[in-house]
């Protein structure tokens, strides 16, 4: 095996090691809540919201959860982070994205 084939795989082990360790593979309501459990209250009124109303906007998500969009903003990313919810570019206006739990409650 010469130098560059080596290189090669050792470039696509530490990407798929990346790839799985970044990725948070939460399946039940039960996990949901237990990744939630360190987070702000508003990223888990946020989960709540969505667990109750299923997917919504930001804009939605604010209103509903009588957060500021700011802080709204700030939950969802931090929920994005933790693999709790997914967003969706919506097909009604590509400017917004729908955001709903990676589980069904």
């Amino acid at each position: 095996m010469n130098q560059t084939n080596q290189w090669h795989y050792a470039i696509e082990a530490v990407s798929f090691c990346m790839s799985t360790a970044d990725e948070a593979t939460v399946t039940t309501t039960e996990e949901v809540w237990d990744v939630v459990s360190d987070l702000p209250p508003s990223a888990k009124l946020i989960v709540k919201v969505l667990e109750y109303n299923g997917t919504l906007t930001q804009a939605a998500l604010a209103d509903k959860s009588r957060l500021s969009p700011r802080t709204v903003r700030h939950a969802l990313t931090e929920l994005d982070a933790t693999g709790v919810v997914d967003a969706e570019i919506s097909l009604a206006d590509a400017r917004q994205q729908l955001y709903s739990l990676t589980v069904e409650p």
